[in-house]
């Protein structure tokens, strides 16, 4: 396999979820940080516009959301599987709960209990990043917000309650990474977080398992070193457009492909895929050369372009 890279920061809850897969699976990985707020030119080169954290490349391949991230790493390679007795499904329809429900109230309690001490730039970055956060009365609903992050660390703790070891059983999986990240993201942002999860027993010794995951073999890398490994590469062949898909698109067709919740930078680029799965689209930059920047199908509109 080419090398990895990892574009990210590291106060980045997402790219915490991704940096927990790689180290589960043992693998060394280029780590490239990029800025927290826009602009992010060295990245968006690669994504053709797509500003959310993490992004990972492989050679001319780039891949977009956790949810994607993790099904390629499981791809190239299965062993440790995030997918223990099939659980694959499940651990995937999880990601709405956890990068939605769970991380939101989290979100805009690190936002809300830390915001006068926050550079301007990055409050104006985050209102017109986070769709979800009502600025206006962020402080008021801080009581409301952290209700519910303690809602969903009762079901974690809850889904622990017979002293199963993780989430699922006696194995680890994806689903402990998934509900693992808005708790990590709340104890680093949210001063309160002790004593809001305090009641819950069995989250900690939990997340200590979850952190024994580790990063895998971290080497910093600088965005022209990623740059130049897309240059030299090729990019896999696309996996073909659904005859049945609901869209009607045909494999070339220009299009423009964006988020549906936050963040909703559109990319544009010639199709390549469409499944069930996941979505790709061929693009050229000179600073980068041709790639193709791959999305999971879940959460993400597809049109054509000038539709």
């Amino acid at each position: 396999m080419s090398e990895i890279f990892l574009h990210h920061f590291d106060l980045s809850p997402f790219a915490e979820k991704a940096r927990l897969m790689l180290g589960f699976k043992g693998l060394p990985w280029r780590s490239v940080e990029i800025p927290i707020v826009m602009p992010k030119p060295d990245l968006t080169v690669l994504t053709g516009g797509y500003r959310k954290t993490p992004v990972l490349q492989i050679g001319a391949d780039i891949y977009c959301d956790t949810r994607l991230i993790a099904l390629e790493l499981e791809r190239r390679c299965p062993n440790p599987t995030l997918f223990p007795d099939g659980s694959e499904g499940l651990a995937l329809a999880l990601a709405a709960w956890s990068d939605r429900a769970f991380f939101e109230p989290g979100a805009g309690l690190a936002m809300g209990t830390n915001r006068q001490g926050l550079p301007k730039a990055v409050i104006d970055d985050r209102k017109a990043f986070f769709n979800f956060m009502d600025f206006e009365r962020l402080e008021a609903d801080l009581p409301h917000l952290a209700t519910q992050l303690r809602a969903h660390a009762d079901l974690v703790d809850r889904q622990l309650a017979d002293d199963r070891p993780y989430l699922l059983g006696v194995r680890p999986s994806l689903v402990d990474i998934h509900a693992y990240f808005p708790l990590w993201m709340a104890r680093a942002n949210v001063a309160a977080a002790p004593a809001l999860l305090a009641p819950f027993t069995r989250l900690a010794p939990w997340e200590a398992r979850v952190r024994r995951f580790g990063h895998g073999a971290r080497t910093s890398a600088a965005a022209a070193e990623a740059h130049a490994a897309a240059q030299q590469a090729v990019a896999a062949p696309g996996g073909g457009v659904d005859a049945d898909d609901p869209l009607g698109l045909a494999a070339g067709e220009p299009v423009v492909v964006t988020p549906d919740d936050y963040g909703r930078v559109p990319v544009r680029g010639e199709l390549v895929t469409l499944t069930r799965r996941e979505i790709a689209l061929r693009r050229h930059d000179p600073a980068v050369g041709t790639v193709v920047v791959h999305f999971p199908r879940t959460g993400y509109r597809v049109e054509r372009h000038g539709a």
